[in-house]
């Protein structure tokens, strides 16, 4: 048995008992058993497991718990994801992590999945702020940033709205996809829709490049349809004034369960006056996971770009 597998079956049957004993649902009993092992009141022991191990297992937990409620932001960036978005960090900011430790903030941090493969992935080489408005999900995130030794910084509070957050090197984020409600909040941005309500997912891309330094990189996971929708003209403006397109990438059909689902990379740099526009964008495909030629020749494609960009 793998070691996270090991630490899983810890978690997973300390977090049965107390959602029976307790009349709570599994996400907060297990909430309840990650802060019990880090106050040292539930004690397990599995030799030898990685900071990786952890957070794999406490994904298993969590995503066990989001399937058995019912709650539509109760959602997880899953690891493949997360492993492409940490594979594209590490090429842009390879000199930075060469010589030091670079700043990165998620916006939409939920349970800190998305963020903490990229850090796991980048060990000690990432310091890291995450926001997030839902109480349950940020406190799953903490605990899980405790266990695993990552040093993150976590707001509860709405990301669109004003956060005392310093400007950062890189945004990664799973941008939500829908309307944003407060209409009042949404009129400070130039992304507000012209009629009607805003999308979420445009206005958290302003707030994100609003938060990163002059030609830091952001690096979003968008629905497929981005650039279809009827205020997908406003958002190319938007683009074009602030930001350098640096990548598409179209993800496999075969990740997602439906079309709607379906979701690409779009990779961002803010302009600065110090530096130039990519040559040519790069547009990229990412192969079916299991064909590994495939595979080798997407990742060939995208080092031969970045030797010419």
């Amino acid at each position: 048995m793998e070691k996270f597998e090991q630490i899983f079956m810890h978690i997973n049957g300390e977090t049965e008992k107390r959602e029976q004993a307790n009349a709570q649902t599994y996400l907060e009993s297990l909430l309840s058993t990650l802060e019990s092992t880090l106050d040292n009141t539930f004690e397990w022991q599995v030799e030898g497991a990685s900071k990786e191990d952890m957070r794999k297992a406490i994904q298993i937990a969590i995503l066990k718990g989001m399937r058995k409620g019912s709650q539509p932001n109760h959602q997880m960036t899953p690891d493949t994801l997360g492993l492409l978005v940490g594979y594209f960090v590490e090429q842009f900011f390879e000199k930075e992590l060469e010589e030091g430790i670079i700043s990165v903030l998620d916006l939409a941090v939920g349970t800190g999945n998305l963020l903490y493969t990229v850090m796991n992935a980048m060990d000690n080489k990432i310091s890291a702020t995450g926001v997030e408005v839902d109480e349950l999900l940020i406190r799953l995130a903490a605990a899980t940033g405790d266990l695993i030794e990552q040093p993150v910084a976590l707001y509860r509070q709405d990301s669109l709205e004003k956060m005392l957050v310093d400007p950062v090197d890189a945004v990664v984020c799973d941008l939500p996809v829908g309307y944003y409600p407060n209409e009042e909040v949404s009129l400070d941005y130039e992304l507000c829709a012209k009629e009607g309500m805003s999308y979420a997912h445009h206005l958290f891309i302003e707030q994100a490049v609003n938060y990163t330094k002059d030609g830091g990189y952001l690096f979003f996971l968008i629905p497929a349809n981005l650039f279809e929708s009827e205020q997908a003209k406003q958002l190319h403006k938007y683009l074009k004034s602030h930001v350098w397109i640096q990548a598409v990438i179209q993800l496999p059909e075969t990740m997602f369960s439906a079309k709607a689902h379906e979701k690409s990379i779009l990779i961002l740099q803010k302009q600065s006056k110090e530096l130039k526009a990519p040559r040519e964008v790069l547009l990229a495909k990412v192969p079916n996971m299991s064909n590994k030629q495939a595979l080798a020749m997407f990742f060939e494609k995208v080092q031969m770009w970045k030797e010419n960009k």
